[in-house]
Order: C-alpha cells, then sequence, then structure tokens
C-alpha cells in the first residue's frame, strides 16, 4: 500500500520524494475510488488537511462530488483557499474539484476560485439529453500535453455531472459533446482540470492518472 500516514512526517519518510500526490481533503469528495486506483497504479499519495502539509508533496489533487456552490463553502472553510491558489506544483481538479478552479458557477449563484476566467453553466433541459449526463463519452485532446500522452483521440471516459465547463479555446484541453461541445478537461499553467473521473474510466483513466504523476 502506498498511502502515507497522516503520522508519517519523518524526513526519512519513503514516499515524500518525486510522485507523492496530496489530496486535498475538504468534506465535499468521496476518494475512496481514487485512493484505490491511486493503489492499484502504485502511486504514492496522502491526506492534506492543513497548510503545512502541502510542502510534502509534489502534486495535488481536489476531489469533489456534489454540489458546486456547497463545495467551495466546505473549501474555504478550511482557510486552504489562499494557499490553493498560490500553488506552483501540478494541481488536478477532478468533476466537482474541477468546477471550483473556474471563476463561477451557476450551481448556488457561486463565486470559485477564478483560476480558470470560465464560467460553470447548468446544461439546457433538453428530451434528447437526460439531466445529469452519466456515462460513456469521448474525448478529443485539443493541445498537446503530457496529462494525453498514450491516450488515443476520442478514447472514452466516464462522466457524472449536471453542469459543465464552457468551452474556450484558450483553456481547453479537451473537449466532448452532451447536448453541447464544452471542456472535458481544462489547462492552465501547472493548474489541470478533468470533468470526467479518470479512476472510473478504465484503463485509459488510469494512463491519465499515471501521466499526472510524472508531469
Amino acid at each position: 500500500m502506498n498511502k502515507i500516514s497522516q503520522s508519517d512526517t519523518s524526513k526519512n519518510s519513503p514516499f515524500r520524494g518525486p510522485g507523492g500526490i496530496g489530496i486535498i481533503q475538504y468534506g465535499a469528495g468521496n476518494i475512496f475510488s481514487l485512493t484505490a486506483a491511486l493503489e492499484r497504479l502504485g502511486i504514492p499519495y496522502g491526506m492534506i488537511n492543513k497548510k503545512e502539509d502541502f510542502e510534502q508533496y509534489d502534486r495535488y489533487i481536489i476531489p469533489g462530488v456534489g454540489h458546486a456552490g456547497a463545495a467551495m463553502n466546505k473549501l474555504e472553510q478550511t482557510g486552504l483557499v489562499p494557499t490553493i491558489k498560490s500553488l506552483t506544483k501540478p494541481t488536478l481538479g477532478i468533476c466537482v474539484g474541477m468546477q471550483l478552479l473556474t471563476s463561477y458557477s451557476e450551481e448556488g449563484d457561486s463565486n470559485l476560485l477564478n483560476l480558470f476566467p470560465v464560467k460553470t453553466l447548468k446544461f439546457a433541459n433538453s428530451p434528447d439529453y437526460k439531466v445529469p449526463h452519466t456515462g460513456w463519452n469521448r474525448v478529443y485532446p485539443e493541445k498537446e500535453n503530457k496529462l494525453f500522452q498514450n491516450i488515443p483521440n476520442g478514447s472514452h471516459f466516464y462522466f457524472v455531472h449536471s453542469y459543465f465547463i464552457e468551452y474556450n479555446i484558450e483553456y481547453t484541453l479537451s473537449s466532448t459533446t452532451y447536448n453541447n461541445k464544452f471542456s472535458a478537461s481544462i489547462w492552465r499553467d501547472n493548474f489541470y482540470g478533468v470533468q470526467f473521473h479518470p479512476e472510473k474510466s478504465g484503463a485509459y483513466g488510469e494512463t491519465l492518472l499515471t501521466n499526472f504523476s510524472k508531469i
């Protein structure tokens, strides 16, 4: 097992070298599937509960499920928002964790981290497209980036969401379409986000997590 114990903070810890991922804990993410995937892949990880925990890791994941506005409130209550906004190491938001990186969500009329100047919007009601969007969609990378290395164009990833991040040619790393075209993933400097769940997306999802562990 590669989980970093909360008490394992000694400088001699074998899990404090390159590749260690810190998962930001704020009470709005079901992380069991994520940690199970990281363990299958042999990627060391640990939990971040306070500002001092960040220095232990070389990259970070912001998980998230549920309501974006409620998730942002919980994140603000941790006191970690200033630290997150100042991170310079690779940081990946997953699902609602990705939405938190944007400037605003229609879900709860919420201001978010504003690390990407794009909005999170609700899918329009349609008899042909059920909301929430649940299932497998093809994802098409639009930029060269190591996050999608060895993942074929048009690979399927698993989505569960009612809100989407608007397509923006400057920040969209990959796109997909459900009722309308939107950002399946985004990228700006050291910040990445994926709307789909890589930990539930089979071999290519695991490839993406492995790629992130090496960025």
